[in-house]
């Protein structure tokens, strides 16, 4: 039986339940917004997808959602993934790398210094 988020996130005791919920759920919000054919997204494509997805949700206070959540970097949105990965939530191409989230952006600048209303 799989595993709940919940349980995988006091397991690995880095990252809020709601952190691997918001990027599960944006893992599925950032396929549909790709306009090609590809099914699969890539680590800097997820990472430009849950930008999008958390200033929909929460505006200016996205920063500070994924702060309280533990998510400080876009490495962080990577160790999610992984840990999803090993839990069968997600899959990965044998491409795929964590190293593929390092510095996409900086969650100071993305959502705060270039915050557009």
């Amino acid at each position: 039986m799989k595993k709940t988020l919940e349980n995988i996130a006091n397991e690995d005791g880095r990252f809020s339940p709601q952190a691997l919920k918001f990027v599960y759920d944006g893992l599925g919000y950032t396929a549909k917004k790709m306009t090609t054919e590809r099914t699969h997204v890539s680590g800097q494509n997820l990472c430009k997808g849950l930008k999008e997805f958390a200033v929909e949700r929460w505006g200016r206070l996205a920063v500070l959602v994924l702060n309280s959540w533990g998510v400080k970097t876009t490495r962080d949105f990577g160790e999610i993934v992984f840990s999803l990965i090993k839990h069968k939530w997600m899959s990965a191409q044998p491409t795929d790398s964590i190293d593929d989230f390092n510095d996409v952006y900086d969650f100071k600048t993305v959502f705060k210094d270039q915050f557009e209303f």
